[in-house]
C-alpha cells in the first residue's frame, strides 16, 4: 500500500530526514517513533503531499504518490485545524466532502461514526465550545469518515484520558482488520506497543 523509498529532507542546514526506507502493507499499523524534532511530522506530511522531499519517493498503492491519491488518505494533524464557529455536524460533512464523496455518502458515514464515539448528541455545536478531547475525535470523524486506504495520525492519542485514548486504540485496530493501512506517530509508547505491527525509530 505504501513505500517510503530514500527519503531525505533538509531545513536550512538542518538535515531532519536522511535516506528513509519505510513501508506499508493494507491492514498493517506502523508507529513512527522519535524524540521531538526527530522529524515524525515531517516524515507524515511528506507522506500527505503537504511538504514535497529534497530526494526520493513516496510510492502508494503500486505508483507514485499524486494529487489524486489524496482522496484515498485520511490525515489527522497533530495541531487542531477546525473551524471554531461552524457546527459539529456541518463541519464533519463539508470536510468530508472536500475528499470527493457525495453528501449522502459522507452524512451515512459521519452518523455512523457519531454513533460509535458517543458524538451525536454534540452534532449541533460550534466546534469552540468542544474540549481538546472532543475536537480530537471530530478530527479522527474528519479524517476516517471517506473511507481512505491509507490513514495517517499525527499524535492521536494527544488530548486524550485513558479510556478516550482505549477508545481510539480499539477503533484504529478495527479500521486495520478491515484493510485500512495505518501510519501515526506516537509518544504514547505503551500505545505504540499495543497497536502496531512495526515501528520506525527516527
Amino acid at each position: 500500500m505504501l513505500q517510503i523509498e530514500h527519503i531525505s529532507k533538509s531545513f536550512g542546514s538542518q538535515r531532519v530526514l536522511d535516506d528513509i526506507n519505510f513501508s506499508l502493507a493494507a491492514g498493517e499499523v506502523a508507529g513512527i517513533l522519535g524524540n521531538n524534532g526527530a522529524g515524525k511530522t515531517t516524515l507524515l506530511r511528506i507522506v500527505c503531499r503537504l511538504l514535497a522531499p529534497d530526494s526520493g519517493r513516496v510510492i502508494f498503492d503500486g505508483h507514485t504518490l499524486g494529487d489524486a491519491d489524496l482522496a484515498h488518505i485520511g490525515y489527522l494533524p497533530e495541531e487542531r485545524g477546525l473551524y471554531r464557529h461552524m457546527r459539529v455536524k456541518e463541519q464533519a460533512l463539508y470536510l468530508a466532502q472536500l475528499k470527493g464523496i457525495t453528501r449522502h455518502d459522507a452524512e451515512a458515514s459521519i452518523d455512523d461514526w457519531f454513533q460509535r464515539l458517543g458524538m451525536t448528541s454534540w452534532a449541533d455545536k460550534h466546534a469552540s465550545e468542544l474540549s481538546k478531547g472532543m475536537q480530537q475525535r471530530l478530527q479522527f470523524v474528519v479524517a476516517v469518515a471517506h473511507r481512505p486506504q491509507l490513514l495517517i495520525l499525527d499524535e492521536p492519542f494527544s488530548g486524550f484520558d485513558a479510556d478516550n485514548a482505549e477508545m481510539l486504540r480499539r477503533e484504529i485496530a478495527r479500521l486495520a482488520a478491515d484493510g485500512t493501512a495505518v501510519l501515526l506517530s506516537t509518544h504514547n509508547t505503551a500505545a505504540a506497543e499495543a497497536l502496531c505491527h512495526k515501528t520506525l525509530q527516527l
